[in-house]
């Protein structure tokens, strides 16, 4: 039985194949649907990969986790996070340290996502509907139309990460950054130049919140990152494991153009405005990036952009 919405069908195959029940994309006009081919309009509930299934009531208890998507952003999710947006939930979709847990598209969307829904598991359900339901029941407009839940994983600990390092790795340390977009941009130039992980300390925001999420394109799905547990000294941690500590300050005494990669190295970081804590910067090698005369402040993920792309260069070169 084929299922059409639009140009799509999502077309069962018989035969022996027929009992794991496999779908295919199939682009053709409904005319050219043959009279042994039952068509039905979307959407219907298949229990299969990509399990797909119609919501039509804000009401209904099955997309829960998704009503009022901006509240939820402030009052947390027990343990589930929202990726919102095409290429964030790509990520979540391959896999790796967070579960997909479903995901809440526009039916005009289905085309499209098709071919990577068909990777789900087929517990996974992906549902989906009108444009003014899915509005409806996040809250907001919907202009992207693309949500997915994913579950939470913090287990990983700052000792874990560094234990997993190689011998020339590359990491960030952040320190009170509590500015969503910032947090965001900063994983997205980790994922962009390398970077083995990403330590936070208990003042900086959450990666994985919605907008965080979204200013990273799934960068903080991808990247490794821990929280510094309540009295860890992540210098000490650092000095352990055999990385030099690096401090971005516009008062260090070493400018940028002149460190050179070597070994292991941690990139220092901290909010704009206080910066890295004057005790952290005396403990490690104080750096600078040179400005124009009379300015000494740049935004903090812009920072982090010049110098990552500074010492990713010194590899590939």
């Amino acid at each position: 039985m084929a299922r059409e919405f639009g140009p799509l069908n999502l077309t069962r195959t018989s035969g022996p194949d027929c009992g794991s029940t496999r779908f295919t994309k199939i682009l053709a006009a409904r005319a050219s649907v043959g009279p042994d081919v039952q068509t039905a309009p979307f959407p219907l509930s298949l229990p299969t990969v990509p399990r797909l299934e119609l919501i039509d009531s804000l009401d209904d208890p099955r997309i829960e986790p998704y009503r009022e998507v901006r509240e939820r952003d402030l009052v947390g999710r027990q343990g589930l996070f929202i990726a919102e947006g095409e290429v964030v939930l790509r990520h979540l979709v391959a896999g790796g340290r967070f579960a997909m847990v479903s995901a809440l598209v526009d039916s005009k969307r289905l085309e499209k996502l098709a071919p990577m829904f068909a990777q789900l598991a087929d517990e996974v359900p992906v549902f989906h509907a009108r444009r003014e339901v899915l509005d409806g029941i996040a809250g907001f407009p919907m202009h992207r139309g693309i949500l997915g839940l994913g579950r939470r994983d913090d287990s990983a600990t700052v000792e874990q990460l560094l234990a997993n390092q190689g011998p020339a790795a590359l990491l960030l340390v952040l320190y009170d950054i509590a500015n969503h977009d910032n947090l965001g941009a900063i994983f997205r130039n980790a994922a962009a130049f390398g970077v083995g992980g990403v330590i936070l300390d208990a003042h900086c925001c959450d990666p994985l919140y919605r907008k965080a999420l979204r200013v990273s394109v799934g960068a903080a799905l991808i990247v490794p990152f821990a929280r510094l547990a309540p009295g860890e000294d992540a210098l000490a941690l650092l000095a352990r494991h055999g990385f030099e500590a690096i401090a971005l300050t516009p008062g260090g005494g070493e400018r940028l153009s002149d460190l050179r990669r070597a070994g292991r190295m941690a990139v220092l970081l901290g909010a704009e405005g206080p910066g890295v804590p004057g005790e952290v910067i005396a403990r490690a090698r104080a750096v600078g990036v040179t400005m124009a005369p009379g300015f000494d402040s740049l935004n903090v993920a812009t920072t982090s952009g010049i110098v990552l792309h500074h010492l990713a260069a010194q590899i590939r070169s």
